[in-house]
């Protein structure tokens, strides 16, 4: 009979550990998707796009995705580390793009474009 009420109280807590697990999932994921930023270059120029919508953009590889989003689960990032991080990735990749399609119209932006690189390497 004690054995009985023990595996009940465990099966009760082993079901509301899984119910704290999905809530605090939903919460990480209604963070990212509610959290918006106001990008200003490439297709969401003007835009407020979420964070969520950010991440699975295709400026962000699937591997970085990935990256930031178990960094975030694990409460080693912010909401606001990984908006400014996403949000600087679009940016550099949606520039790099500019600047690749700028080279390919006008010979003399080839030289810009590696000048710029250079300054980008050492600066990191």
């Amino acid at each position: 009979l004690v054995s009985a009420k023990a595996s009940n109280k465990d099966t009760v807590s082993a079901a509301e550990e899984k119910d704290d697990d999905s809530t605090k999932d939903k919460a990480w994921k209604k963070a990212l998707k509610t959290t918006v930023v106001d990008m200003e270059v490439g297709e969401f120029r003007g835009h407020k796009v979420s964070v969520w919508d950010l991440l699975h953009s295709k400026y962000i590889p699937e591997e970085n995705r990935k990256e930031l989003l178990e960094l975030y689960q694990a409460g080693e990032l912010t909401l606001e580390q990984v908006k400014m991080v996403v949000s600087t990735i679009v940016t550099k990749a949606e520039a790099a793009r500019a600047e690749k399609s700028a080279s390919e119209d006008s010979p003399r932006a080839e030289s810009t474009v590696a000048e710029t690189e250079d300054t980008h390497l050492q600066e990191d």
